[in-house]
């Protein structure tokens, strides 16, 4: 069977006469046609956000808390067919299909929960001299019309953390998902419709970043972008936008630390779920561990056993710890990359082998920082395990990188705690976890090349609004 896939502009759904295969990355099945948008297409659905604007400026904060709260609901009905389009079209595997469904609920009640506290405050304005007599308030209204381009890794739960914050705050949207995974955005804009959003709040656009992306981020009627997806877009995005509020959540390679006196159990185990989960394509997936010496064997001994342990093969399968990675061609570059390491030096200690776009959970050692394993992102099923003598030096080894978005630390060293707290230069400190903890009312984002602003409900919907000054005078 294959998929309908239609783009909303205006109030309509369209098609359109250019389509591009949306494939399943397990078997190359074809799911269906996408319709890629024109120029046109661009222009009509931001000139119908912009228009309507005042639509959503207008409505009440509860009853876009109670759209949130009714998709949120909405979601749960359509919970099999959501996640049967997370399987299909990403490869990523039903366990981890249905968490990101879970948690897409949850992240539209934190939406919900957000547009209600949205607030500002009072400003003693008579603390300054000449200004008695005088009430002064700042409050939030919204930015306007807010273009959200999420990317293929969680084709639900992060477009959530760009459209229900925007909507959260007042906003309009035009929505651009990658065009590998567009099915979970055209499910979730459908129930959004259902739950009482109106049409002209929400257009729905399919086509590649450089075409229809970058039309949307150049677009002066535009006032904030939301991206995720590679630094080098990122940047490209600072450079082509203008005066326009951007949201940023770029790339990582993830460090953690384990020393002397950490539980080795629970560290393992929650290292080998953070270096291997969708197949290491996430953002803060584990892909540098640091471990101390006096530990390292025994560590590394536990964690290449239960890596061995991962189970790979079809994703709609329960048991099925390792699917596909998003594309042969991705599977590809991480091959070359691991292949590379090895000639330069490093020790392959499981997995390597890659069969179609199915990548082995991959373990090395012997690594240096300068190799593309350590220094760049691989976004694949692969973890580079280094030893440290002292804490310090771990930290530094942590630092060592363009990126800083978020770190594991497994200690019972109160000192060390308090050095990572410090220390780590990201966006997020993870302690006794790996730096894949990410729970969705947090303030999540980093720091380097690892992008601009906070995701979170709360966060999140803060940045898609402006302060707006008041003062009364009698």
């Amino acid at each position: 069977m294959q998929y309908e896939y239609k783009m909303l502009i205006g109030r309509e759904w369209v098609t359109a006469g250019k389509t591009v295969d949306v494939i399943n990355p397990y078997n190359n099945a074809l799911l269906g046609r996408l319709p890629q948008a024109t120029a046109e297409d661009v222009d009509r659905a931001i000139a119908t956000a912009h228009a309507h604007r005042a639509v959503m400026a207008d409505m009440p904060a509860h009853e876009r808390a109670a759209i949130l709260e009714k998709t949120a609901a909405l979601l749960e009905r359509d919970k099999e067919r959501m996640i049967e389009s997370i399987i299909l079209e990403s490869g990523k595997t039903r366990k981890w299909a249905t968490v990101e469904t879970v948690r897409g609920m949850e992240n539209l009640k934190f939406a919900a929960e957000a547009a209600k506290a949205l607030h500002g405050e009072t400003v003693p304005l008579d603390a300054s001299r000449g200004s008695e007599g005088r009430l002064g308030f700042w409050m939030r209204v919204p930015v306007g019309v807010v273009a959200a381009i999420p990317p293929f890794n969680f084709p639900l739960n992060l477009v959530i953390h760009k459209v229900a914050p925007a909507i959260a705050a007042g906003n309009t949207i035009v929505l651009k998902p990658a065009s590998n995974t567009p099915g979970p955005s055209q499910i979730l804009v459908e129930l959004l419709l259902e739950a009482g959003l109106p049409a002209e709040a929400l257009q729905l656009l399919y086509g590649s970043g450089s075409a229809v992306g970058e039309a949307m981020v150049k677009d002066p009627r535009v006032a904030k972008v939301t991206f995720t997806g590679s630094p080098p877009v990122g940047k490209r995005i600072t450079q082509v936008a203008g005066l326009k509020k951007l949201t940023l959540e770029l790339g990582s390679n993830s460090g953690t630390i384990i020393d002397e006196s950490a539980e080795l159990e629970k560290a393992v185990s929650r290292c080998v779920m953070g270096s291997f989960a969708f197949s290491g394509q996430v953002c803060i997936s584990v892909q540098r561990i640091f471990v101390h010496e006096s530990i390292q064997q025994s560590f590394t001994e536990k964690f290449v056993t239960e890596t061995k342990k991962q189970s790979i093969g079809d994703p709609l399968e329960a048991a099925t710890d390792i699917g596909p990675m998003i594309s042969e061609h991705e599977a590809v570059r991480v091959e070359s990359w691991i292949r590379e390491a090895v000639q330069q030096g490093a020790r392959l200690l499981t997995g390597g082998a890659r069969r179609g776009s199915i990548l082995e959970p991959t373990v090395l050692t012997d690594v240096t920082p300068e190799m593309q394993v350590m220094c760049h992102e691989v976004f694949g099923p692969v973890v580079s395990i280094v030893p440290f003598k002292t804490f310090d030096q771990a930290i530094d080894m942590v630092n060592d990188s363009v990126f800083g978005l978020q770190a594991g630390v497994f200690t019972q060293n109160f000192s060390h705690i308090m050095k990572a707290m410090k220390r780590i230069a990201t966006g997020g400190v993870m302690i006794n976890d790996v730096p894949t903890y990410r729970v969705d009312h947090m303030p999540y984002g980093g720091v380097k090349d690892s992008g601009l602003g906070r995701e979170g409900a709360r966060f999140a919907t803060e940045e898609m609004t402006h302060i707006r000054m008041i003062m009364l005078n009698s």
